[in-house]
């Protein structure tokens, strides 16, 4: 964001406010420690996936369809399309059984 268009007066408060901020070391070592956060909460949002029967059994049937496409033509692509698709689908089956079972 360019700050070129502020008025003398709003620059001049802007960069008060900078300099005070950079001044506070907590600020600095908590913004510091926030970098890691992007992948965090990536991996929190597959901890928190919760899948409908309806997605997991699609992901099912298109993996079966892919392990049989793979043992009877074994061309080399839909065995790894299969290997894509097959970890997904045991997540998926996974955490549908994972919500079923919380009281």
């Amino acid at each position: 964001m360019s700050t070129s268009r502020l008025p003398e007066r709003e620059q001049r408060i802007l960069n008060e406010i900078e300099r005070a901020l950079s001044r506070d070391r907590r600020l600095v070592r908590r913004l510091r420690s926030q970098r890691g956060s992007r992948w965090r909460s990536a991996l929190s949002r597959v901890a928190s996936y919760a899948p409908r029967v309806w997605t997991v059994v699609v992901v099912l049937a298109v993996s079966v369809g892919l392990m049989a496409a793979g043992i009877a033509t074994s061309q080399p692509a839909v065995i790894w399309a299969f290997a894509v698709v097959w970890p997904v689908a045991l997540f998926s089956v996974f955490r549908l059984l994972c919500r079923w079972a919380e009281p």
